[in-house]
């Protein structure tokens, strides 16, 4: 839990002056949805950060810094949860919140 409020803390405000909170929320979620299918396709967690860039994410590259803060919270959940819940959407939430 630590390790999910350390990333949110650093990610959860805007790193350039035209994004909004909004926007930097939801390229944190959209890492952490490709975090989740990675887990889904069986990567090993510390291949995630090679296998999410294989698939050429649209977020600002700087997001990129944030795959290995995340992977760690995404590979402790249960797997019915990474299967049934949509992470990304949690995180979306959570960080509009703060």
């Amino acid at each position: 839990m630590l390790r999910i409020a350390l990333a949110a803390a650093l990610l959860a405000t805007p790193l350039a002056a035209e994004e909004t909170k909004e926007q930097s929320c939801q390229y944190q979620a959209e890492v952490v949805a490709a975090i989740q299918k990675a887990r889904l396709d069986r990567v090993k967690e510390r291949n995630v950060p090679q296998a999410v860039a294989e698939t050429s994410p649209t977020w600002p590259e700087n997001y990129n810094a944030a795959i290995p803060l995340i992977a760690p919270w995404v590979y402790e959940q249960k797997m019915r949860d990474v299967r049934k819940k949509d992470l990304g959407a949690a995180w979306l939430e959570l960080c509009l919140q703060q």
